[in-house]
């Protein structure tokens, strides 16, 4: 039921999609250069790494001493792709992610495997988080920001593994659309 819903969901957002992937992209392209797909490895459904898509919003060589969380004010983030990130439009090739059957619309945002072997050591329950797919939106990033304290997450991604429905994603797409709106206007 959940793939069938993001899969209609996709087919009735598809020519929004494409045209915002595109001004994006653009955008990006003329902010940041070439490499304008970032690729990470991040750990999905059942503890299965993939590699996530997203718009470039960091500099080529942002983590060459290393993988690091994300930190308000971020000097690592390109001049002017600040704004994609705060409205999340850089989430936008995840979608494809979604289509390929990688990830949800809705779900706990997945992460990388050197933070997840850290949070599972530091956190009890963290794995109950991979009991079902990704999301590129979820109740935790509806409540907080990138720089939050992964435990407050942890709490919003059991509380929708637990309670998951459609009604519930419904719900979070709605709020998500306002939190784009609410951060984008700073």
């Amino acid at each position: 039921l959940k793939r069938s819903f993001d899969l209609v969901v996709l087919a009735v957002l598809l020519p929004f999609i494409i045209v915002t992937a595109a001004a994006v992209a653009l955008y990006v392209r003329v902010r940041a250069g070439k490499g304008v797909i970032y690729r990470q490895a991040r750990v999905g459904q059942h503890g299965h790494v993939f590699t996530l898509v997203k718009f470039r919003t960091m500099s080529h060589d942002a983590e060459s001493s290393g993988a690091q969380l994300a930190s308000d004010g971020d000097p690592r983030v390109v001049r002017g792709l600040s704004i994609l990130r705060q409205s999340r439009l850089d989430e936008l090739p995840q979608l494809w992610n979604v289509f390929t059957g990688k990830m949800s619309i809705v779900g706990p945002r997945p992460e990388r495997p050197e933070f997840v072997d850290r949070f599972e050591q530091l956190l009890p329950g963290y794995s109950r988080r991979h009991d079902i797919p990704p999301g590129i939106t979820g109740l935790a990033q509806t409540r907080a920001y990138y720089q939050t304290d992964p435990e407050y997450k942890l709490g919003h991604d059991l509380q929708y593994v637990v309670n998951w429905s459609p009604i519930l994603d419904l719900t979070i797409m709605a709020e998500t659309v306002v939190v784009m709106l609410r951060r984008s206007a700073r």
